[in-house]
């Protein structure tokens, strides 16, 4: 695996890679401390696919510089930008949890741009239930105001993990360092930030996911907050000719709890 610096949009911004072939982009999720080190353990099964796989830190997020501008629609024109720097003319796209309506809105906008779409665990794109009720922190919500303790920061890991022992030692310290200093700060900015990703559609996207002009696969966690695996069967039961499936014993972090599946899954998908 190698890890890159270049400069995007006047961003240092940082990126990991393996493999050669049709590129995919693996884009994290808005949650404190999340960074491209979420996607570091699924790179070489990806890889071993014939596919580029590459994950980057999001603006604001692990080793990538603070930007300006914390808006959703900002970080989404981000990643045509740095598509644009790697010299990628069309990539496929793996989307976790806010990153997976990113995505969705890149395919509507941007269809000469993407070729495939995996939507991992975005509850953002899923239908309300009929009887309502709460679903815990929205995408990119948790966290407190004031940098993380680190026992905080191993209860926000615990609460998105089904198997708790997938947090060794390297990658608790490595979610830390990712929740403090600058990442901190910018997680404070961005929720002061507009969320809705630049699109004024009337239509709720869940609706429209049907339509979408590009294939499209969408993974989810049984166990996964925000009674997921409900919405998703109740999306699945309006729209039945969705690629949808519901991954056992898996919570928010998918990409982790469920990996040998999720790269299965993932890889047959693009290389259908």
């Amino acid at each position: 695996m190698a890890e890159r610096l270049i400069k995007v949009d006047g961003l240092k911004t940082r990126y990991l890679e393996e493999g050669s072939g049709p590129e995919v982009l693996l884009l994290h999720g808005a949650s404190l401390g999340s960074s491209a080190d979420v996607w570091e353990r699924n790179l070489a099964p990806l890889a071993s696919h014939r596919l580029r796989a590459v994950a980057f830190d999001q603006p604001g997020f692990g080793l990538t510089d603070n930007p300006k501008d914390y808006s959703v629609a900002y970080r989404r024109r981000f990643i045509l930008q740095f598509m644009d720097t790697l010299g990628i003319r069309k990539a496929h796209l793996v989307g976790h949890s806010q990153a997976g309506g990113m995505a969705v809105g890149l395919a509507f906008d941007h269809t000469d741009r993407i070729g495939k779409v995996v939507v991992l665990a975005t509850g953002s794109v899923l239908p309300p239930l009929p009887e309502g009720g709460k679903g815990g922190p929205g995408e990119g919500e948790e966290g407190g105001a004031s940098e993380p303790t680190p026992a905080e920061t191993r209860a926000l890991l615990e609460q998105n993990l089904f198997n708790h022992s997938l947090i060794t030692a390297e990658v608790f310290e490595k979610r830390h360092r990712m929740s403090v200093g600058k990442n901190f700060q910018a997680f404070l900015e961005r929720a002061k930030a507009p969320r809705s990703g630049g699109r004024k559609d009337n239509v709720p996207i869940w609706e429209r996911l049907h339509q979408l002009p590009v294939p499209l696969l969408m993974l989810y966690g049984k166990q996964d907050r925000g009674s997921a695996a409900a919405r998703a069967a109740l999306l699945k039961e309006r729209f039945p000719t969705l690629n949808l499936h519901l991954l056992d014993r898996c919570k928010h972090l998918a990409q982790w709890d469920a990996a040998l599946e999720f790269e299965r899954l993932t890889a047959e998908f693009l290389a259908a």
